[in-house]
């Protein structure tokens, strides 16, 4: 039977581009490993943001592991709490928390504290729950700006509507605020205790000595995503037995696998930005694929360039995607019996600097793939792929030779 593996490439997706004579970043780029895949085998598109969900990578990479998450999601906050090993007990709820960057007029202007080094994020959030920790409310650092914010006790809801803060730059606090849902009267204490709690941060942050000189200083905390611990069916139990790994430098991606019982594999140097420590994680495949059935290879830095307006940026990471993680494994296998697929978890144009629901393009090639037509990977040519517009499990059973 033969092993699959899926490369990732967090927010790769576009739009046409003027200035590359209207190209989007895929096709402007040479990437011949992934338009090996595609010539080698057959490709299509995937509906990885279902209607009526969050537009977040949380959802996506739910659906491209297929596990349908408009049956299933549990909140972002949660899952990253699961990667980090925070226990939640019956009446937490943990929220996403972003380190953001907000002007003295009120604008969110940088979703991410300017890719707030990690060392300076940890002693932050460390300072936060030593000033404003208690019995209701923890404060958990992550990765960069990517940190966590637990709420306790019962007297707190999880009904609680809020802004994405990398889809939100450019807006101002008077347009972001959290909203309870309706007849939620929990929900309404929730949103007061955060709104109030948003504030004493924000006093704390401003004089914070990490913060000085900075041109995009951690200036607020942006609590988004709540939700109580996950209960999600394990991987094995679903794919008739069978064994996944996750590699991945962020909690969302390594917290799901955890939910359903992945093997998380952790790579030194792995950062979610431009320098990760990309022989490592193809290393840490490699290694993987020799003891499992499945690997997810997830990459970050494409993503973070495209929220950052930064589209030199954008197709270097592409590049370095392509040259860096997909053509190493495909020349290291290359003898092997394994199927190989590749996508986006979901869109992110440079100029929207947001995501968006447009299916993601997805080739795939292996033992048992028919090959079609279409000869390189790029948003245009799958839409001509013999595969279609895939959902829910069909590119995961592809993969795992189940169909």
């Amino acid at each position: 039977m033969p092993k699959g593996i899926i490369f990732l490439a967090d927010g790769m997706g576009d739009l046409p581009l003027d200035e590359l004579g209207g190209k989007t970043p895929l096709e402007a780029v040479d990437t011949p490993a992934m338009d090996a895949i595609a010539d080698r085998g057959a490709s299509g598109t995937f509906l990885t943001l279902p209607e009526g969900l969050p537009t977040s990578s949380d959802v996506a990479n739910m659906s491209v592991l297929g596990f349908y998450p408009e049956h299933n999601y549990p909140g972002r906050g949660p899952i990253e709490a699961v990667s980090q090993g925070i226990l939640l007990g019956p009446d937490d709820i943990a929220w996403r928390c972003n380190l953001v960057t907000v002007s003295p007029e009120g604008i969110l202007v940088d979703y991410s504290a300017g890719h707030i080094d990690n060392e300076i994020s940890v002693r932050i959030m460390a300072g936060l729950q030593q000033e404003l920790g208690s019995g209701k409310v923890s404060f958990y650092p992550g990765v960069s700006y990517r940190n966590l914010l637990v709420l306790h006790g019962s007297e707190f809801s999880d009904k609680v509507d809020y802004f994405k803060p990398d889809s939100s730059q450019g807006m101002h606090l008077d347009e972001l605020k959290l909203s309870p849902q309706a007849g939620d009267a929990k929900a309404v204490h929730t949103v007061k205790f955060l709104e109030d709690l948003f504030a004493r941060t924000a006093g704390f942050l401003a004089s914070h000595p990490l913060n000085r000189g900075k041109a995009a200083p951690a200036s607020h905390i942006w609590p988004w995503s709540p939700g109580r611990k996950p209960s999600l069916q394990p991987f094995s139990e679903r794919y008739s037995g069978r064994t996944g790994a996750v590699i991945s430098a962020v909690d969302v991606i390594k917290g799901l696998g955890k939910c359903v019982g992945m093997d998380v594999i952790e790579v030194p140097g792995a950062t979610g930005f431009v320098d990760t420590n990309y022989a490592g994680k193809v290393e840490a495949a490699l290694q993987a694929l020799k003891t499992h059935d499945f690997v997810y290879l997830h990459v970050e830095a494409i993503d973070e360039c495209s929220h950052m307006g930064d589209l030199a940026l954008k197709m270097q990471a592409i590049a370095d995607f392509d040259s860096k993680i997909v053509a190493p494994v495909l020349k290291a296998l290359e003898n092997e019996p394994v199927i190989f697929a590749v996508l986006p978890d979901h869109p992110v144009p440079i100029e929207l600097r947001q995501h968006t629901t447009t299916p993601v393009p997805v080739a795939i090639c292996g033992p048992g793939i028919n090959s079609d037509s279409i000869r390189c990977f790029t948003e245009k040519e799958a839409l001509k792929g013999r595969l279609g517009l895939m959902k829910g499990d069909q590119l995961m059973r592809m993969v795992m030779s189940l169909n």
